[in-house]
């Protein structure tokens, strides 16, 4: 047995019994996937950028509530919402509390990488810290370190006693990956089920369900009800809408953004982030078009041609359709008419379930080893590759502060028209190089 069948078993035996992500695999990587030392830069620097977006975000949609800045924007991102989750968005008990955890997609492309989505309640932080661990076991130096994602995930948590990681049935997907975390940490972290309620004043919960799904979570209504018990992510649904980054690129809030953010800063997120629409019935013109497609209305643009039709509609948030890769349409994949009703029926379900429009950016072709442990041989993967970076941040003032966990590459086969977790792809931590 050669050093690299040695080195793929080697990763391959550190796995949990249990696994990772329950019913899930994956392809295992022979070393980590290498980033140019520019690319790697960059990312370092893009979670103190979205610490400071979200925190705009949230004063912006404040103000807006109160009727001091912007009606309008408060009114877009709490379409479709019940009038309970309006009230939690609007609760003085988290009117300053901002995601902990953030992690963005991205996309490598020919130009760069573009930033596709935003999660604060991300899965594979468990995943990435086994990663980590591992392929530095393995030899290798990664982002973050072999205790990156580990230290950075406890640090968002100091001056707490116990954190409860409460996961519902839906994202249950998840449970193996954070047991095996908690598990390399000291007894205060447990995962819970929805029905979990023995906590303490003084303890943690970090919320693993998404908000469309509190029906199904026994506890929530006690979880939010309890004044001295610290949630993150906070229970505030105008933080995970796609709808932010429509806003980000809407003319009309250039000078809001450009004083909150700061010139360079804001001018680096639309560097890197796709035009984003909201699909509105009623759309915000500029010299009666939609800014930079020269159309007066979405039903306009369900004639595109293929050419015309590089587009990406995508359902907003709030929504069992708006994680992974369910309610994502290309618009240059589908036939005319597929593409025609998926955008007629966004914009007749605006009021209930909002839906953004992106242009598409092409991920590039790259190459990463692979181990093939039914033949015995490395092979080479001629795919597409999703980054992740994994940001914690700490809430303290005006403090931006994160840290760089570490970076979860999901590399898919280059035929694939959308990059998410499926057997055939290889998963692997990156490194500089």
């Amino acid at each position: 047995m050669d050093h690299t069948a040695r080195r793929a078993k080697f990763i391959r035996d550190q796995l949990p019994v249990e696994g990772l992500f329950a019913g899930h695999h994956w392809r295992i990587a022979t070393k980590p996937l290498m980033l140019p030392g520019k690319i790697a830069r960059e990312l370092e620097s893009l979670g103190p950028i979205l610490h400071k977006f979200y925190r705009a975000s949230n004063h912006l949609y404040h103000k807006s509530t109160a009727r001091k800045l912007h009606p309008w924007v408060s009114v877009l991102l709490d379409q479709g919402k019940p009038k309970e989750i309006i009230s939690l968005n609007r609760h003085s008990r988290f009117r300053n509390s901002l995601p902990n955890v953030i992690r963005p997609d991205i996309l490598l492309t020919e130009n760069g990488w573009t930033i596709t989505e935003l999660d604060n309640i991300p899965g594979g932080i468990g995943l990435t810290a086994w990663l980590n661990k591992t392929y530095s076991k393995a030899g290798f130096e990664v982002i973050g370190g072999p205790r990156g994602m580990r230290d950075g995930f406890t640090h968002i948590f100091e001056g707490h006693n116990n954190c409860h990681i409460i996961i519902s049935e839906e994202s249950s997907t998840y449970r193996p990956e954070m047991n095996w975390l908690c598990g390399l940490l000291d007894d205060r972290f447990v995962v819970r089920d929805s029905s979990f309620t023995d906590w303490f004043d003084s303890d943690t919960v970090y919320r693993f369900f998404e908000m469309f799904d509190l029906d199904n979570v026994k506890c929530a209504t006690l979880l939010f009800a309890n004044n001295g018990l610290k949630v993150t992510p906070p229970p505030k649904t105008f933080l995970e809408e796609k709808l932010l980054l429509a806003l980000l690129h809407d003319p009309r809030l250039k000078e809001y953004w450009e004083r909150e953010l700061g010139e360079d800063s804001f001018q680096f997120l639309l560097e890197h982030t796709p035009a984003t629409w909201a699909v509105e019935p009623d759309p915000q013109r500029v010299d009666g078009k939609i800014p930079g497609l020269d159309i007066t209305n979405w039903i306009e643009a369900g004639d595109f041609s293929q050419r015309r039709r590089q587009l990406v509609l995508k359902v907003s948030g709030f929504s069992e359709f708006a994680w992974g890769s369910r309610g994502i349409f290309v618009g240059h994949d589908l036939p005319k008419n597929k593409w025609s009703n998926a955008l007629q029926n966004a914009i007749e379900e605006f009021h209930s379930s909002p839906h953004v429009i992106q242009k598409f950016h092409k991920p590039r072709r790259l190459d990463i080893h692979w181990f093939n442990f039914e033949s015995e041989e490395e092979q080479i993967l001629d795919g597409r590759a999703r980054l992740c970076p994994y940001y914690f941040a700490q809430d303290s003032g005006m403090d931006h502060s994160s840290c760089l966990g570490g970076i979860l590459a999901t590399v898919c086969p280059a035929n694939k028209k959308v990059i998410h977790g499926m057997p055939e792809a290889v998963l692997a931590p990156c490194s500089v190089g």
